[in-house]
């Protein structure tokens, strides 16, 4: 799971390098659509799959299904690492293979947890499946660090890196790992798995293109395209549902929704993932594109150094996810959750009274808190999901929880983006139109530059380059300039200062955001009831494992 969501996340902060590394302008026309699929492909191929997967699981065995799951992960590390194409075949090239193993991917995602749940009894799952969680959330976080320290030595040990865990991760999985749960015969629901997968993917790929540009708006919510695939995608998943009532073996039983701990904590878990999903995106252009170079970073090493100012938010999770696992076993899982998801909440509050210039010590301890509200909330919200379903129905159960997770993250992502460049949008141009001018920039090309999307501002900051070298370059304006004004524009304090009061607003919309979707996560928290159904549990008891016998673990 660990290595899993690195790899969600490894990529984002070794775009730069990655983009170096293929011959490729991300900020030429059309290439913004490169940078996005790259990190938006791997999340909504995991988010679209993950029920199927974990459904075929029940059927034909989840460690089947689980196993060779590193296998195809594993392959296509080997193959994103072997990139032989540049320019545009070669952001293709990779975009492919990033979906191929989000397929592997997603074979272990779906299957993980129940496993995990099939091997251990009740009062030891909270702490098994905290373990599992905070790998996976970890990994998000850890991947940051990985990609800016590999990305710095070559940008090909991004994929590298997998290659040792891949390796012995399938040859420990294959020998070690047995099947403990009885498998059901069902025929596959064909009409499900195709109206959940393709309207699930029409509306994550409409929102990844809904926050491009398009003609003349700075977004593309009003894209013809973009609001066909959101009104299909809307509809086929209601068409999943009425399919779903009706077959005689559902790919997911619906039925599962009646009960109140397993409605509840799917609820909370997208909520909170629509709070949580898009947090690393905004602290690393916080960081990467007004923190660090006011402090004297270079942009080129800001993505390195962001990545590790983020370490306390990791740290939180660490911490406070096993703990509380184990906790949840003795004492109930409905205070942990709840609580955690507050804590959560009020995180978002402290960051959006920071200052933009804040003080490190102040920002470490409201981010390691955030960290610790969702560890407090994963694990026990975890395991009170999967031990409210029946035995036959885990895999499928599993990949549901995953969905609501990965699809909330994609979701944040579109959400936050919007909301962010929303606010840049009302203050930035007249900033950056002045600002320019004030540093002898003509009017004619200070203009347009403000008139540009906000988005390829943002973006900027977000690759760690000099946002004004991206504006200005191409127009050759900057080597007619003196070289006092040249050197302010282009040095670390011109862009910062100037897109720090309309970056806060924006970041002070997405923040406040942040925290009532956690209140309202809070909220659906408190309302799953007591402890999962004993009926239920007694069902879901998994088989002892004999002595001396391998365990599946």
């Amino acid at each position: 799971m660990f290595m899993a969501t690195v790899d969600s996340s490894i990529v984002i902060i070794s775009m730069p390098a990655i983009f170096r590394g293929i011959h490729l302008d991300p900020f030429a026309a059309g290439n913004i659509s490169y940078l996005l699929w790259m990190i938006m492909g791997y999340l909504l191929v995991t988010a679209v799959l993950v029920v199927t997967l974990g459904r075929l699981g029940d059927i034909v065995g989840r460690v089947r299904i689980y196993n060779l799951g590193f296998v195809v992960f594993t392959l296509a590390s080997v193959a994103l690492s072997f990139d032989p194409a540049h320019g545009g075949a070669g952001a293709m090239w990779l975009i492919c293979w990033r979906i191929v193993q989000a397929v592997g991917g997603s074979m272990l995602m779906a299957n993980s947890a129940a496993i995990i749940t099939d091997a251990f009894p009740a009062e030891q799952r909270g702490m098994a499946l905290g373990i599992n969680q905070i790998s996976a959330l970890s990994g998000q976080f850890v991947g940051l660090v990985l990609g800016g320290l590999l990305s710095a030595w070559d940008w090909r040990a991004v994929f590298w890196v997998n290659l040792p865990f891949g390796i012995l991760g399938t040859v420990w999985a294959y020998r070690s790992l047995r099947e403990t749960s009885a498998r059901r015969q069902s025929r596959i629901d064909w009409w499900g798995n195709l109206t959940f997968a393709v309207g699930l993917g029409l509306l994550l790929v409409s929102i990844t293109y809904g926050i491009q540009p398009y003609g003349g708006h700075t977004m593309g919510w009003l894209s013809p395209k973009v609001l066909t695939g959101l009104i299909s995608g809307v509809v086929l998943l209601i068409v999943f549902v009425i399919v779903e009532t009706r077959v005689a073996q559902p790919m997911f039983r619906l039925a599962l929704f009646r009960s109140r701990a397993f409605a509840a904590g799917n609820a909370a878990s997208l909520l909170a993932a629509v709070a949580r999903g898009g947090l690393q995106f905004m602290l690393i252009i916080w960081l990467q594109g007004i923190w660090l170079p006011l402090h004297g970073y270079d942009f080129d090493d800001a993505p390195l150094w962001a990545g590790i100012f983020l370490l306390p938010l990791t740290a939180g999770f660490l911490i406070a996810g096993p703990l509380c696992g184990w906790l949840s076993d003795r004492y109930g899982v409905r205070a942990f959750t709840t609580g955690g998801l507050l804590v959560f909440s009020l995180s978002f509050v402290g960051l959006l009274l920071l200052p933009i210039t804040f003080s490190y010590w102040a920002f470490a301890l409201l981010i390691m808190c955030n960290g610790i509200g969702s560890g407090m909330f994963s694990a026990p919200n975890t395991s009170a999901i999967m031990s409210s379903v029946p035995a036959t129905d885990r895999g499928a159960a599993s990949g549901m929880r995953s969905t609501f997770q990965n699809s909330g993250m994609s979701l944040s992502i579109g959400v936050f983006f919007s909301l962010l460049i929303v606010g840049l949008a009302d203050r930035l141009p007249s900033a950056l139109d002045s600002g320019l001018r004030a540093q002898g920039v003509p009017p004619d090309v200070a203009a347009h530059a403000a008139s540009l999307p906000p988005v390829s501002t943002v973006f900027s900051a977000f690759l760690g380059v000099n946002p004004v070298q991206t504006l200005l370059g191409p127009t050759g304006v900057l080597d007619t300039l003196p070289a006092h004004n040249r050197a302010v524009l282009t040095g670390k304090e011109f862009f910062p200062h100037l897109i720090s009061a309309p970056f806060h607003h924006g970041l002070v919309i997405v923040f406040a955001t942040a925290a009532g979707m956690g209140l309202l996560a809070a909220t659906a928290s408190l309302l799953r009831g007591g402890p999962a159904t004993r009926a239920v549990a007694a069902e879901a008891k998994p088989p002892q494992v004999r002595a001396g016998s391998r365990r599946s673990s």
